[in-house]
């Protein structure tokens, strides 16, 4: 049997669906257990969610993916990950607007 992980998901916005909130949510949190070779693809999976539905999605506080630029379906996540989810349609999360580190493979797109 496989060795599993925990990660804390964080979905905003219509997406909290997702992680059980109800329809009038704006955010919820759930501890996620994957198999510790699991991706950010197959955290989606799990959870029934279509890439396509979020936007802004930050990993350890790190941007890794953007609107229109989601490079991060093949990112390994590794135990206590913190992994945030923001809606297509959410504008850029207040907390992360200055300074915001960018993952590497991110950074090269926009470059």
């Amino acid at each position: 049997m496989a060795a599993l992980i925990t990660v804390n998901l964080w979905l905003y916005g219509p997406i909290a669906r997702y992680a059980g909130a109800g329809e009038h949510a704006s955010h919820a949190n759930r501890n996620i257990r994957l198999p510790e070779s699991a991706t950010l693809s197959d955290l989606l999976a799990h959870i029934d969610m279509p890439t396509q539905e979020r936007g802004f999605t930050f990993i350890n506080g790190k941007l890794t993916a953007t609107p229109g630029n989601q490079l991060d379906l093949d990112t390994p996540i590794k135990e206590e990950d913190r992994i945030a989810l923001f809606h297509l349609k959410s504008m850029w999360p207040m907390q992360y607007r200055d300074g915001a580190q960018v993952s590497s493979d991110l950074e090269r797109k926009t470059q």
